[in-house]
């Protein structure tokens, strides 16, 4: 009589094995939306909040109106201080990171779970140094882009931030008028640096740039010291009328 063939099964850790695989791939490479255009990615419409935040920031800043003064505090600056790293305070769904990349890359990929808040792929046309810059989510590449504070939170707090209310440190930490998606490696070299000490590499940037740093100084009644405002002259001279 014929010996009945014996139907394979798979071990429980092997199935684990695969389920873990298949999950895995989803997350990386399932179903996403897209999105094939940036958006307006310089002083979008703020809607200002309780604790004082600006309605907007002026994108024509006028650097006559900045209040020069030393750096100055009075307590050591603490990253801490200004609550939760891209901390949700708009309430859309999305933490504050994945807005400003939804913001400013291109030809967006999102995780599949994400409902349309998590970017796993983009394009960034990075404005600091002019190069296209592939995005890719995770542990070993989200680094490439950075999300970056126009005037530093340091320099912010050296320069006025240091008595405010901790809502309203919240609020400067995550607005998008200072924030902006760029290249990591730019985003390591300019730090806490004002003007004076950093200007992007891409030299056609630098009006923006100046007008960008001077305007939400002006927005939330912040100074500028003295060797910042020179920088920020000396490049305004240039600029179009």
């Amino acid at each position: 009589m014929p010996r009945r063939r014996r139907s394979r099964r798979l071990s429980l850790p092997a199935l684990l094995v695969i389920v873990l695989a298949v999950a895995v791939w989803v997350y990386l490479y399932g179903p996403e939306g897209t999105r094939s255009e940036a958006g307006d990615w310089w002083f979008p419409p703020a809607t200002g909040s309780a604790s004082g935040a600006p309605a907007g920031v002026p994108t024509d800043p006028d650097l006559a109106a900045l209040v020069v003064a030393a750096a100055s505090s009075t307590a050591p600056y603490d990253r801490d201080r200004f609550g939760d790293a891209w901390a949700d305070v708009d309430g859309n769904g999305c933490d504050t990171r994945n807005d400003v990349l939804i913001r400013d890359l291109v030809d967006i990929a999102f995780r599949a779970d994400s409902n349309g808040c998590i970017v796993r792929t983009g394009t960034l046309h990075d404005p600091y140094t002019g190069a296209s810059i592939s995005f890719v989510r995770g542990p070993e590449t989200s680094e490439a882009v950075q999300i970056d504070h126009v005037v530093p939170l340091s320099y912010a707090w050296q320069h006025g931030a240091s008595t405010w209310a901790p809502e309203r440190l919240e609020d400067f930490a995550n607005d998008p008028a200072n924030l902006s998606a760029v290249d990591g490696p730019a985003n390591q070299s300019k730090s806490d640096s004002g003007p004076a000490e950093w200007m992007p590499p891409a030299a056609g940037y630098a009006c923006t740039y100046v007008d960008r740093f001077a305007g939400v100084l002006l927005a939330y009644g912040l100074t500028v010291a003295p060797e910042d405002l020179a920088a920020m002259a000396r490049v305004d001279e240039g600029c179009p009328a």
